[in-house]
């Protein structure tokens, strides 16, 4: 099933609730159209500098094939693989965009397409309001929560067999 991504954009001083169509969901995994019309779906994205360092990358890599003399099996190969990389990491440079433009990633939704993907986000995200939840303050960077109080060791396995094995002494 496709993973889907979730960003808000930057809220200033408005409730995140009076944005919620301008939410993106971003869909993981390899892109078609990235790939067989790049420098074009970079443009149609609005992904400015990566268009830029696509164009960049392009420009350097003929120069170094030029002085190199390399001929054109080695110049499809080379453009081929650029190609592939740009199907392959598109989604994550729509991601990159996004963060660099002070968008939240909300969440992860995984779902058939982006409708579902959209209704799975929503259900769970009207849910979560309910109790007093505010998903612009979560913290995405921080370490996952402990139960453990602080200054005190984790507390040991209460037998010496650790995993699935079974007990000591015990008939299989």
């Amino acid at each position: 099933m496709p993973v889907y991504t979730v960003h808000a954009p930057p809220v200033d001083g408005t409730d995140m609730r009076s944005t919620t169509d301008k939410f993106v969901f971003v869909r993981d995994g390899f892109s078609f159209w990235a790939f067989v019309f790049g420098p074009v779906w970079l443009l149609y994205q609005r992904l400015w500098l990566a268009f830029a360092g696509y164009i960049v990358l392009s420009v350097a890599v003929e120069v170094v094939l030029t002085l190199l003399h390399a001929g054109g099996g080695v110049r499809f190969a080379v453009m081929a693989v650029i190609v592939m990389l740009m199907g392959l990491e598109a989604a994550s440079l729509r991601r990159w965009t996004l963060s660099r433009r002070k968008w939240r990633q909300l969440g992860v939704v995984i779902a058939d397409d982006k409708e579902a993907a959209e209704r799975r986000f929503f259900d769970r995200w009207t849910t979560m309001r309910g109790v007093d939840f505010d998903p612009s303050t979560v913290d995405r960077g921080a370490p996952p929560p402990t139960r453990n109080v602080l200054g005190q060791p984790p507390p040991l396995p209460r037998s010496d067999i650790v995993g699935l094995f079974p007990q000591p002494g015990f008939p299989r």
